[in-house]
């Protein structure tokens, strides 16, 4: 991921067009025409061989007649030229170019490659940005740029749209300019063969003129880069996703798009969440979504309190609210007496609190003070039907102060037309959500709420090895390694080894070959058994008749074997049959079945599951995912995502199941998908949940040769805490500090850290007198993509035994891993006792062992503990140039 020479195409100060022309309804006219009608300020430049002008302005033959190299160019030739212009742009010196062309799928002639191909290969070796191809292109209103072909202009505004549909982005494009919405940058992808997603999120995160970011998204390529983009973004700003392809026809025709890779829509909506971001069903939506999160406090509360002058909308609001599987605030002892006291003695005496259509504005703003001064912290929606015994807009006069003085959250919703435009009015200048209906002001709750719910997910970083068990996992390894010589698919023998070896409690099982032995072992075990047939081709063994419950004597083990060997004879005659398994019968009445498993997304890689087990378990379709890693919290949300998680909480004379084991044990299970990547499908079903713990009755696991190593193939990589290292500084003492990754948990110990800085140590890092970054700079120090670079940290505990920063060093690797961009900061106090050699030890070794080929660093000439720190480690500084020293550090991968 990289968002080198991004600013060449979101801020360029000349474009040239290639292909520009004055041919009526061309693609190349229209660029010009949108570019001159945009009030681009910088130079436009049309190149155009036929033509010595364009639009008014002069034209060049070709690109080498350009009076100066463009910073942008905007490509609308046939497909079979765009290669070798891109190949000459780079040359020339451009950084950033718009193919608008489609058709770059066909081969390039002799060369054994897409058109699409060569033209990556022809920018690469310039680190020239591609946008597109086959895209409407990008607007930026606020700099007057218009390098699309769309009809509509887009308005300035904080808005950025990203959108995967040149058509859709049209569209869009013309409702909001006639809705009066405008956009910081309008960004439309096409295939995204280079700039994508996951380019333009890590961009527009830091970006100052966006505050909101709006996504149509079709399908993802590069899972993990995306997901880490959306992280970063997310941290930031509100990041809404609308997706294509939600049913199963809508997923194929995405799937259809060129280069698409359509995965699980549900496994899309889990990683949407991980990402701390939020997703919508339209693309109306995305912009009552942005208005909401803009507008609204952050929220406290999940429950909500509506304040009504009529039923009938009351329990509209209550009934959507409720239908989403969220709750009514319940009020209070002291509140409703409150209210009893003035409101008339017909109100409803509980939420929703209908005050009667009667109610004064006075009465109103009581009744709305009371609710906002009850002590509690869930969210107020304001219902006001129009009467004729008071003006909606006096009520929403009277309210909106008290709205204002608040803390807690509170959406308006004004029912009507015209005569309630005045009271709209009050409460959008108030900074107040207002909808037109109960059910959009309750959608638009829900939404905050699941973002909300959203971001606590997204500060979530679980570690790449385990803490809070031990595993054997040479054990797991050699039964997998076993099973890859010779069945790709485990018995359940041996999957409940492996589950086993990663302490989840499995029932004990013996495996017999012959009808003989496994009432043998059915005596040894006692009375009563399950017998289940053992056979790598029947998935559904109670399907197949290949189970037999509550088994009391030797000879009714031997009927029910006999009976299945003959049945499945029968019915699966191809299936090989390798004995049976034997265990105790267990009797754990009122224990919950249930699923746990993983599979492997096409697109985000593994994926864990988790729902109602059983035989039913398909009929009944009550299943979560969520992406690996997890940990106890991350556990704890993906079980709360389905129908069986209440049921678990206890209800009546059941008590509750043993949430807290069910937690470790998807955690165990997570962390055996990390250590084993030969593992591609695992299957428990059922496991026992009761009060007394969980016990995995059956098992399956399929296996296949790693494509990728351990965390590798994950969409989120997981905290490296096997960079965690204890440092012994001589110098300072001989006391010793922890050397570790930093989380996104260090980002207020990271802006400390700073302010401890004296004014020429932050000017030797950061080159400017900075003390303090902005926030969304702040976020993105603190949570990173631990694959696409690295920072670490060394801490220290102060006397009240908070982690402090001491020491920090940056490493920004490019996208081909050929170089890291270095910087290091220690603390003013902390200098000259070792922790800056510490670091840079461990940040040279990091890079060697990931196979980069050299680090580089820029370094201020005044700074001489730097520059030898540098030449201390073997850095080789080029001559000094304006006040600065570039140094630079070969590595031999490996050593």
């Amino acid at each position: 991921m990289s968002i080198r020479n991004l600013h060449h195409l979101f801020r360029p100060r000349s474009v040239a067009v290639i292909g520009a022309t004055d041919r009526p309804q061309s693609v190349g006219a229209t660029v010009m025409l949108n570019l001159m009608r945009g009030g681009f300020r910088g130079t436009i430049m049309p190149v155009n061989p036929k033509h010595a002008h364009v639009a008014g302005l002069p034209a060049f033959h070709d690109l080498s007649a350009l009076p100066t190299v463009p910073d942008l160019a905007v490509l609308c030739t046939p497909a079979r030229t765009i290669p070798d212009l891109v190949g000459q742009l780079g040359r020339l010196g451009t950084k950033a170019a718009v193919v608008l062309t489609a058709g770059l799928e066909a081969e390039a002639a002799g060369q054994g490659i897409s058109l699409q191909q060569a033209m990556l290969d022809a920018a690469k070796p310039h680190l020239l940005r591609i946008l597109g191809p086959n895209c409407i292109g990008l607007i930026v209103p606020g700099l007057g740029l218009n390098a699309s072909f769309a009809e509509a202009a887009a308005l300035p505004g904080k808005i950025a749209f990203v959108s995967q549909s040149g058509a859709l982005a049209t569209a869009i494009l013309d409702w909001a300019a006639g809705s009066g919405i405008g956009f910081s940058t309008f960004i439309s992808i096409g295939n995204s063969a280079d700039v994508d997603f996951g380019d333009i999120l890590d961009y527009l995160a830091s970006d100052p003129d966006t505050r909101g970011i709006l996504l149509y998204i079709e399908s993802i390529r590069s899972a993990r880069k995306f997901m880490s983009a959306a992280r970063a973004a997310a941290r930031n700003k509100p990041v809404i996703v609308v997706k294509a392809g939600r049913s199963s026809a809508g997923a194929v025709t995405a799937a259809s798009h060129p280069g698409a890779m359509a995965g699980s829509d549900a496994v899309f909506d889990a990683a949407i969440r991980r990402a701390g971001m939020l997703r919508v069903e339209t693309t109306q939506d995305l912009f009552s979504a942005i208005e909401t999160l803009s507008r609204a406090r952050p929220l406290r509360g999940e429950q909500l309190i509506i304040l009504t002058n009529g039923g009938g909308p009351g329990i509209m609001a209550a009934d959507a609210l409720c239908l989403a599987g969220e709750s009514l605030s319940v009020l209070t002892d002291e509140t409703r007496n409150r209210l009893d006291a003035f409101l008339p003695a017909t109100w409803s005496m509980t939420n929703p609190i209908d005050i009667t259509g009667e109610a004064s504005a006075d009465c109103y703003g009581k009744a709305l003070s009371t609710v906002l001064d009850d002590g509690g912290v869930d969210p107020v929606l304001l219902i006001h039907a129009p009467t004729a015994i008071v003006k909606s807009e006096a009520v929403a006069r009277e309210c909106a102060p008290l709205a204002a003085a608040s803390s807690r959250n509170l959406f308006g919703c004004w029912l009507g037309g015209q005569g309630v435009l005045a009271a709209r009015q009050v409460f959008a200048r108030a900074g107040i959500p207002t909808y037109q209906t109960p059910e959009e002001a309750v959608k638009a709750f829900l939404h905050l709420l699941a973002y909300r719910r959203n971001q606590a997910l997204l500060l979530q970083t679980p570690p790449s090895v385990p803490q809070d068990f031990s595993v054997d996992a040479d054990r797991a390894r050699h039964i997998i390694q076993d099973a890859l010589h010779h069945e790709r698919i485990l018995d359940e023998f041996q999957a409940k080894a492996v589950l086993s070896a990663y302490g989840i409690p499995v029932v004990e099982t013996h495996v017999a070959s012959t009808v003989e032995a496994a009432a043998a072992h059915a005596e040894k075990i006692g009375f009563p058994v399950a017998l289940k047939i053992l056979s790598p081709d029947l998935t559904h063994k109670s399907d197949a008749g290949g189970v037999a419950l509550g088994l009391e004597s030797p000879d009714r083990v031997k009927a029910a074997a006999r009976h299945m060997i003959e049945h499945i004879g029968k019915t699966h005659p191809d299936a090989r049959l390798q004995g049976f398994t034997v265990q105790r019968m267990i009797q754990r009445p009122g224990a919950h079945e249930l699923m746990l498993g993983m599979a492997e997304d096409a697109t985000f890689g593994p994926i864990l599951r988790f729902g109602h087990g059983g035989a039913a378990t398909l009929v009944i379709n009550d299943r979560a995912v969520s992406l690996p890693p997890l940990n106890l919290a991350l556990a704890e949300s993906l079980v709360a995502g389905t129908r069986i998680s209440r049921l678990l909480r206890g209800y009546r004379d059941h008590p509750a199941a043993d949430l807290p084991g069910l937690y470790l044990t998807l955690v165990k299970l997570s962390q055996l998908v990390i250590d084993c990547p030969e593992i591609v499908e695992l299957d428990i079903n059922p496991l026992l949940l009761d009060e007394h713990g969980a016990l995995a009755l059956d098992a399956r696991i399929r296996v296949s040769p790693a494509r990728l190593p351990g965390s590798g193939r994950l969409a989120i990589r997981p905290y490296p805490k096997e960079l965690e290292e204890v440092c012994r500084l001589e110098k300072a003492g001989g006391k010793t500090m922890l050397l570790r990754p930093i989380l996104p948990s260090d980002a207020q110990a990271y802006r400390l850290f700073l302010q401890t800085l004296s004014p020429e140590d932050v000017r030797n890092r950061f080159f400017c007198a900075m003390r303090q970054l902005p926030l969304s700079e702040l976020s993105r120090v603190a949570q990173i993509d631990y694959d696409r670079e690295m920072t670490l940290i060394m801490t220290d505990r102060n006397e009240a035994g908070e982690e402090e920063i001491l020491g920090v060093m940056r490493l920004a690797t490019d996208p081909d891993n050929q170089c890291a961009e270095m910087g290091i900061v220690v603390g003013t106090a902390w200098q000259s006792k070792g922790l800056g050699s510490a670091l840079l030890s461990k940040g040279i070794r990091y890079c060697r062992e990931r196979g980069t080929a050299g680090m580089a660093g820029t370094v201020l000439g005044e700074n001489a503990r730097m520059l030898a720190l540098a030449k201390k480690f073997g850095f080789e500084a080029a001559p000094p140039h304006e006040g600065i020293v570039d140094i630079y550090l070969a590595l031999a991968a490996g050593r």
